[in-house]
């Protein structure tokens, strides 16, 4: 079998990061201690994975303007390929990210060309039987992209590994559409809020033990606290590292992006999620999206602790 690809579908924006002491109130304005304008969005996990070895394409549209130029940039320099075509009329989107002094990011988003994908455009795309497909909660709440991504999904070989992360707007994710993306998963990836939703349990350990009905392979993230690999009657909790954190931006797609840069490379996904919880710890110590370390910095750097 030729070398695994990983198709993303989370889409590609541009951030504009600003660090502030705290958010203002309504109506109030306050000075940014730092800003960033920089690539991000579904870039974090595609970036991750390829620096760990696997290879990524963006199931995505790109567009045209100076937003999109610049997502170009870091895909090219990152080696991931966008092989859709452009929108001609739209720029991609971008999202303001505010980042308080613990590294708690607040968002606000606008959409662009990203929404332009649909039926036609994903008809052009075909993983290989052991490719990897990296889904977002975002992918599967507005229609009618959301439709065509799912019928997509429902027709690719089971012998293509679909990875979920349902995202920060999970409840607003239309109760059939997440079903429907359920039952297509083979990894689900989250993070303590979105599973105590999809599980409508408070109690971590209820959480964990009900996840394991709801899909055949799960990582719940905890932060700073490591991650569960729940892979049916195993659960298996794999400790997190301390480090000075900077800022989180991005940190729970960059564990998605080496997690599974892990498992195509055929690791177990215990040790697939230990790397990915020291890879992400240390991209945190850094300001913006898209810091994850290579592959050999990150397994440098496990050798000490």
């Amino acid at each position: 079998m030729e070398h695994p690809l990983l198709f993303c579908l989370d889409t590609v924006m541009v951030d504009i990061i600003m660090k502030v002491a705290h958010i203002p109130q309504k109506g109030g304005d306050v000075l940014a201690d730092d800003r960033l304008f920089t690539t991000g969005g579904g870039y974090n996990a595609m970036s991750a994975a390829s620096r760990c070895g696997l290879d990524a394409v963006y199931v995505g549209i790109l567009g045209t303007g100076p937003f999109s130029d610049l997502a170009t940039e870091s895909l090219d320099r990152d080696g991931i390929s966008a092989p859709l075509a452009r929108a001609l009329t739209l720029d991609a989107g971008y999202c303001v990210t505010l980042v308080e002094p613990n590294g708690e990011r607040t968002f606000i988003t606008a959409t662009g060309s990203e929404v332009e994908l649909g039926a036609g455009e994903l008809e052009t795309i075909t993983p290989a039987n052991g490719d990897y497909v990296l889904v977002s909660g975002y992918n599967i709440m507005y229609e009618p992209q959301a439709s065509a991504i799912l019928s997509w999904l429902e027709a690719l070989s089971s012998d293509v590994t679909v990875a979920f992360d349902p995202a920060i707007r999970i409840e607003d994710i239309p109760e059939s559409n997440l079903a429907r993306m359920l039952k297509r998963t083979d990894w689900l990836l989250c993070n303590e809020s979105e599973a105590q939703h999809l599980t409508g349990r408070g109690d971590m350990a209820e959480v964990v033990n009900h996840l394991a009905t709801m899909s055949p392979h799960t990582v719940l993230r905890v932060g700073s606290e490591g991650c569960w690999v729940i892979e049916g009657e195993s659960i298996v909790r794999v400790p997190g590292f301390a480090v000075h954190v900077v800022d989180t931006t991005g940190a729970g797609d960059t564990h998605n992006g080496i997690f599974l840069a892990e498992l195509a490379s055929g690791h177990t996904a215990n040790h697939a999620a230990r790397v990915a919880n020291a890879g992400a710890a240390l991209a945190t110590e850094h300001f913006g999206p898209a810091t994850s370390p290579s592959i050999e910095t990150i397994l440098t750097w496990l050798a000490t602790q």
